[in-house]
This record gives C-alpha cells, structure tokens and sequence, in this order.
C-alpha cells in the first residue's frame, strides 16, 4: 500500500457519497443455482457500509497552478466517481454511460471499473474493506447472471442479471468484453491476498468464474477466435476476431485459461493472420509496426494494456510498447498537422479515439476525424507520451468550465462546433483512471503480470520480456 501523505488537491474533489449496496439475493436463472449458493456466503461474509469521506469538489480549473501530481490526484479521484457513486445499486457494476436507461450495465466496462477501484483503494480513496465488500456483491451478481458457456454478454440488466441485447444477433456471449471483465477480476484476486474471509471468499468466487470459461469453444474446432454467440440466432455474427485492434487480451487470457485454453495456431493463424495486422510504413515520420494506417483509433493502445504490461513485452510479431507510443504520437502528430483545419486542434489538443460524438457515437480517428477530441484518448496514454499528454491535460483542465463535471472530464468535445457532451461512458472514464495509475505506480500492470496463469499463457503464446525498448522514434 502506499504510505503518501492526503494529497494536497482533496478538497478539489467532490464527496465519494455514501452507497451502501444492497447483497445480492438468491435470484437464480432457469437451471443455474451458482449465484444464490454464493450469494449466501457472502451475506455472511459481508458488513462493512460503503463510506468514503471526502471534501467538496471544486473545479479542476482551482488547480491548474497546481503540481503534476495534484493534477493526477483531482482527475482520478473524480472520475472514479463515476464507477463508485454511479455504479448500479443493486449489482455494484458499471453503467454503461451517465446518459441512458439506468439498468444498462457494461461487461467490459465493469473490470475497467473494478482496476480504478483498486487504485481507489491503493490511493486511499476508498476504503479496503469497502471495496471487499463491493467486489463481493459484484461477483456475487456476475455468478448468476446470465452466461453462456461461461462468457457474458456485452451488456446485462444491472437488476436481474439477464442479457440486453447489444444488436439484434448480438444477444448472447461476447467474448472481447468478458476478456476486459477478467482482466479486472484477476487483477482484484491479486490484490486481496490476505487471509481474511473476505479475501478469500472473494478470490474463490473469481477463480469460479475464471475457469468456467470455455475459450476453446468459441474456435468452433478452428483456429480462430469468434467474438459472439447467441442462443437464438447460434454463429450468425460469424465474427472471427483479427489483429490489429483492442483484441490481443482476449488470446492471451485465452491462452492462459486453467480449464479451457486456446491451441497457440489460434493467435498465430487467426489473431496475427488479420490482413490489417502488419503495417511497418511511417506515418508524420515514425514508424507504425502494426495496425491500420495512422495507427487507428487510440483504444487501441489502451484496452488490451490496461493489465497487461507493454513495457519490454515482444513477440514475433511486434515490440509492444514501440507499437503503443507511435500510435500515441502518430494520433498527436495528426492533430498537430491538422489536414481537415479544425479549429482549436494543436499539440495541446489533441486525442482520437471512440467516443460520443456530435452525432452518435463514433470511433474517431486519424482516418475519421470529425473534429471531436475525447479526454480519454490522451490521458489514457500517458505512459506512452507523458510530455504530450500533460499538454493536453493542462488544455483540458483550462477548459473546465464546461468540461469537467460530476464524473470528471466529459466525454468529448469540438472545439470547432462548440459542442460538449452531456455523457460520460464506463468504457472511457476507466482508461483515464487505471492508465493514469500506471504511469504514476504500474499497479494495474504489475498486479494483472503477478498472476501465474498469465506468465504461463503468454509464454506458451511466444512472449518474452525483452530489454527496455528504445523508445525514441
């Protein structure tokens, strides 16, 4: 744990109120009594009130004189909010977004909810037993929720744990966003090591949850990766998954599964077969290794790497971390060059990547601007780029007045159109959190690379922690 001081910029922060969630009750679904078995246990198991006392919240613009650090302290504390507060009363998971009907609840958006916890309790913002007891009611949730084959679907009703169709054949399992959910429960298991019951019952039931994934059933016998099942309509996504993009975690949490692993032919014919896998050209001068042309957009470097270390990792195919810092600049340097004369667009504003846009939403890039900048693009990559991104964060926070809010930064704006969104997404305001927390510690980074299945997964896949990459590109 860390032993800093209260951070000097506290009182920047709005209270992280009182949010006590109810323990989930037996509510099995049709055949599954998994949930409501452990359900029970954890009535027992769990007492503590989820209180956080903080100080009132002023505006991040208070601080703008104020060091790196305190900076850091304000944006995440605040956005953390959005997980803590916000997140759904009877599940404990994260909604979707601030902005739609309140039952939504987001897989994936929910291990990006639970690594902020951590880094909530690790900074002292939340307290440990607190979070112990929110993590166990999510769990709780998660094991009678609706699975199938042991994968969750995109989005779940945060009351009964039943699917919410994403579209129309998408109504079943989604295999990308159960990868982003483990990554955050096995960075969770990791964390409560102690030998309290708690603890212990919190790490049994994510072990539970883990191994009932059947990753090698969504090869179809192939070597491939599908990203979707429905019970109704079977395979007719027929969504074979194929690099680059946010997927690499899905093969290597699939790889290192203890019960039902992926063949490693499945990530070197399927995910590296992809046909906008390698690149190797450059683009404003700095060389791409892999992805779409202008490196797509930045979630790219955020989703999969939210755990999962970059730093020194390699394979075959790529230096991961040299992969990641170019899309980081090549994503600046566009904005810098600024082909489509957007007003307000610089080096001290600057970010691409999916977001709510003007109209929709939109996974804003380098080869589809609108002229919307999303917070998260550069804040969620300051590993990668630290002088960059601290530019466009001190541009962020002069911006404040109609910017931050209740949850943080929003989720995006024009500063050509003078629009602002009124939303704040699951799937953004975590990256800023946890990819902050990384730079400043590597805690997401090093919890998720302590688990033992992950070593062995990513060896058996090709990996192998090289020397510090040069990074100078």
């Amino acid at each position: 744990m860390l032993t800093e001081a209260p951070p000097a910029a506290a009182d920047l922060i709005a209270p992280l109120d009182s949010n006590a969630l109810p323990l989930p009750q037996g509510r099995p679904l049709p055949g599954r009594d998994w949930g409501s078995r452990f359900s029970r246990q954890a009535h027992s198991a769990t007492e503590t009130s989820l209180k956080i006392p903080t100080r009132r919240r002023h505006s991040v613009t208070t601080s703008l004189g104020a060091s790196l650090d305190e900076l850091f302290d304000t944006v995440q504390r605040q956005t953390l909010r959005y997980f803590w507060e916000f997140g759904h009363p009877t599940s404990g998971l994260a909604r979707e977004r601030s902005n739609a009907t309140p039952n939504i609840v987001t897989t994936g958006g929910s291990g990006f909810g639970i690594m902020a916890i951590l880094a909530g309790v690790e900074r002292g913002w939340v307290g440990r037993q607190a979070a112990l007891d929110r993590l166990i009611t999510m769990v709780c949730f998660l094991g009678q929720a609706e699975r199938h084959h042991g994968a969750f679907p995109h989005w779940m009703d945060g009351e009964s744990g039943r699917t919410i169709p994403f579209s129309q054949c998408d109504d079943g399992a989604d295999i990308v966003e159960t990868a982003y959910l483990i990554v955050g429960l096995l960075s969770a298991r990791q964390y409560f090591r102690g030998s309290e019951a708690k603890a212990y019952l919190l790490r049994s039931l994510i072990d539970a949850l883990w191994q009932d994934i059947e990753w090698d059933w969504f090869t179809r016998g192939s070597d491939s990766l599908y990203w979707h099942w429905s019970p109704v309509h079977e395979w007719a996504m027929d969504h074979t998954i194929h690099g680059w993009n946010e997927c690499l975690i899905a093969f290597v949490l699939a790889a290192s599964a203890p019960r039902h692993p992926i063949e490693p032919s499945v990530y070197h014919r399927g995910w590296a077969a992809g046909q906008a896998f390698a690149n190797g050209r450059s683009f404003d001068g700095i060389p791409l290794p892999l992805g779409p042309d202008h490196g797509g957009p930045l979630f790219f470097a955020h989703y999969s790497f939210l755990g999962l270390d970059p730093r020194r990792l390699r394979d075959c195919y790529a230096d991961y971390w040299r992969q990641n810092v170019a899309s980081t600049l090549i994503n600046q340097a566009h904005c810098i060059r600024n082909p489509q004369k957007f007003d307000g667009y610089g080096a001290d504003c600057w970010g691409l990547t999916a977001s709510d846009s003007i109209d929709g939403y939109v996974a804003h890039a380098p080869d589809r601007d609108l002229g919307v900048i999303t917070p998260a693009a550069a804040l969620g990559s300051f590993p990668y780029a630290p002088a960059e991104c601290h530019r466009a964060f001190r541009h962020f926070a002069s911006r404040s007045e109609r910017l931050w809010g209740v949850y943080g930064f929003v989720d995006a704006f024009s500063p050509a159109m003078d629009w602002y969104a009124d939303s704040y997404l699951a799937i953004d305001q975590g990256p800023i959190v946890i990819m902050i927390e990384n730079y400043r510690s590597g805690l997401l980074w090093r919890l998720f690379m302590s688990c033992p299945e992950i070593r062995l997964g990513l060896a058996k896949l090709g990996f192998s922690r090289g020397p510090t990459a040069d990074i100078a590109l």
